[in-house]
Parts: structure tokens; C-alpha cells; sequence
């Protein structure tokens, strides 16, 4: 699984950070009941869902339907970024570089379906995995608690430094377990504040990032439909 944070790539953001500055303590939305990496009961005492196909997922994406009016669906954009350094934060250069710019990695589970809208205020990704729920707790936790532990760190996208910094936030309290921070992405003076959210509910994990306002709008509705049986 990759955990893919879309304001596009890192690369998608070097470029939205010459043309927009937002102010961090703008952006974070109210605090919800529960706790970031907060968990009801141990992920090998859940129920026994059954893991679904990629096929499955992407039947239970939302769609522009879903949304409201005024969102336009985004190409897929290819996985990786071969052209990223990290410094500063060893435990994310070892997990990669979708890893240090909350777009993923390490997190390998094959059954998975994404998709990415662009609005008028932002941006937001959403994406979907499927795995017995003791490997998808322990996949995600591996990278949320990689994020949070290297507070600063900075990603070189080419030539352009971008400093990020990483902040855990409380996660509404859905689901199984649910892990959620805050990325500051820094660049030249701008700044670019994006929420990920992730809710694993049995074997079905669930992780929307991109314009925190648009995260809070979209999740509860994202879990509902990712979760609904019959």
C-alpha cells in the first residue's frame, strides 16, 4: 500500500508553492473526540472481515456524485518519486521517499484503489486498502510513528529544498484504529498545510488526505461508503 498524499507529489507541490502560501494555524480544523493512533482493541481480536479485491475497493471510492458539485476527478499519477532525497530523518530515508512526503511507502498491501479530485479550495485523495487487520495496523503504524518521530526534516525534489515539518492531531474517533497528522510543506517563503487521516475498520483501511477542510468534509461520508455491506 502506498499511503499517497495528493496534493499531488512532492514534485505537484514544488509547483502549487510558488503560487499559494497557507498559514498553518489557518488550516487545522477542530479537534475531534479521540486520539491519533487511538485503538478500540487489538487489531488480532477484531472481527473476521473478509479482505476485499482491488476490484471491491475501487467500487467503494467516492465518486464526484459523492462529493458535491464542483470537484473534478485527477489523472492517476504514476507511484514513486525517483527524483527525491531525504535529509534529516533516517528512519524515513530507509522507508523511502512517498514515505517522508506523506505519499506513501513501505506500505506494500496489494489490494488497494485511490482516487484524486482537485476544487476550487484545495485538493483531497482518498484511498482504500484491504488486508487481515493485524497487517494493515501494523503497516500503517510503521509510517505514521516514522512521520511523527522526525518532527522536521527536509525532501529535496530535484534541486528545490522543501522543508516539512509533521504534527499528530487528534483522529475522530471511527473505526478500529485511526492515526492522523498534520504536513507543513515549505518552500521559498510559502507554505502548503496538508491533513491524512487514516481509519482502519476491519480488514478495510481508509486514508484521505489533502486541504484539511476538505479531509473533514469528505471522511465520514468516504467511511460509510468504503465499509457498507450488501
Amino acid at each position: 500500500m502506498r499511503v499517497r498524499v495528493s496534493i499531488s507529489t512532492v514534485l505537484g507541490l514544488t509547483a502549487a508553492l510558488t503560487l499559494t502560501a497557507c498559514s498553518p494555524s489557518g488550516t487545522e480544523s477542530r479537534p475531534a473526540d479521540g486520539s491519533s493512533a487511538s485503538t478500540d482493541s487489538p487489531a488480532d481480536n477484531d472481527r473476521d472481515d473478509a479482505v476485499l479485491s482491488s476490484p471491491e475497493l475501487a467500487s467503494r471510492l467516492l465518486g464526484e456524485s459523492d462529493l458535491g458539485t464542483g470537484y473534478t476527478r485527477k489523472p492517476d499519477r504514476p507511484s514513486g518519486n525517483d527524483d527525491v532525497t531525504v535529509l534529516g530523518c533516517p528512519e524515513l530515508d530507509e522507508l523511502g521517499a512517498d514515505a517522508a512526503t506523506g505519499s506513501g511507502g513501505g506500505l506494500d498491501f496489494p489490494r488497494s484503489a485511490k482516487a484524486a479530485f482537485a476544487h476550487s479550495s484545495g485538493e483531497v485523495t482518498e484511498e482504500l486498502y484491504s488486508d487481515t487487520g493485524s497487517k494493515l495496523s501494523d503497516g500503517t503504524g510503521r509510517i505514521f510513528d516514522a512521520m511523527t518521530g522526525c518532527p522536521a526534516y527536509q525532501v529535496l525534489a530535484g534541486r528545490t529544498p522543501i522543508d516539512i515539518t509533521t504534527q499528530e492531531i487528534r483522529a475522530p474517533r471511527l473505526g478500529d484504529e485511526r492515526w492522523s497528522h498534520l504536513l507543513t510543506f515549505s518552500s521559498e517563503g510559502a507554505d502548503i498545510v496538508v491533513k491524512q487521516t487514516a481509519i482502519r475498520d476491519g480488514s478495510v483501511l481508509l486514508i484521505v488526505s489533502g486541504s484539511p477542510a476538505l479531509v473533514d468534509r469528505h471522511l465520514d461520508t468516504a467511511l460509510t461508503k468504503a465499509t457498507a455491506t450488501g
